[in-house]
């Protein structure tokens, strides 16, 4: 038995995956251009105090290593891994418009274990 198709207005739209790219060969951004801001969030914090991980949201054309020498540098830290992830912005609707947020980066810095990084 061989059903109807879904009609359009409910399929899923699948967004293709982005690549995270580095940036053209001539651009290179300082720490503070890496590094955008820290996530200060109950799971973060938790992470922070169980495994000496914290979250920041970083550019998006930054790399792993870049992230690291950033961390590095602007809180005097030894880093030990970084994980990243592309974060995709959400649909957002005001009256009768549907807009899209802007898609940002997340990296999570794992430090030594003699070293803290203090945000308040």
């Amino acid at each position: 038995m061989q059903t109807r198709p879904r009609p359009v207005r409910y399929r899923k739209k699948n967004r293709k995956k982005k690549v995270s790219k580095p940036g053209p060969p001539g651009l290179e951004l300082r720490p503070y251009q890496i590094l955008l801001r820290p996530l200060v969030t109950e799971k973060g914090t938790h992470q922070s105090s169980r495994y000496n991980a914290y979250t920041f949201q970083v550019a998006l054309t930054a790399t792993k290593n870049e992230i690291k020498a950033a961390v590095e540098e602007l809180f005097a830290v030894r880093v030990e891994k970084v994980r990243t992830q592309m974060r995709m912005g959400k649909t957002r609707r005001y009256r009768f418009r549907v807009g899209q947020m802007a898609d940002w980066k997340k990296a999570i810095v794992t430090l030594d274990a003699e070293d803290k990084i203090e945000f308040y």
